[in-house]
């Protein structure tokens, strides 16, 4: 689960520092060539390439998720199913109490 929790992580902050690094590169002539463009053509330009970055992002965050090992069979929380077969138990008691209380009444 921390594997999956890096990644998510780590392609999150990709997703934001890619676009943030082009546009920055762009508007401040980092980037060979940006300079020789016109301000609209500069605005455009950086735009559509922050917006590609981001969707590459995603499209490789997509391809590592298709690669994880789909084999492992998923166990639940021994706690959690405790604590369920517990509540369950106690609703049953009480809904028999209750049941019995009724026809007591009714009698």
């Amino acid at each position: 689960m921390a594997g999956v929790m890096q990644k998510f992580v780590l392609a999150s902050m990709i997703m934001w520092l890619a676009p943030m690094a082009i546009l920055y590169g762009f508007n401040h002539h980092i980037i060979p060539g940006s300079g020789q463009l016109s301000s609209s053509s500069q605005t455009l330009l950086s735009g559509f390439l922050a917006v590609i970055s981001v969707n590459l992002v995603i499209v490789l965050y997509i391809i590592m998720a298709m690669k994880e090992p789909a084999n492992r069979e998923l166990q639940p929380d021994p706690a959690f199913l405790a604590e369920a077969k517990a509540s369950i138990n106690q609703s049953a008691a009480t809904t028999s109490n209750h049941d019995a209380q009724s026809r007591d009444k009714v009698e």
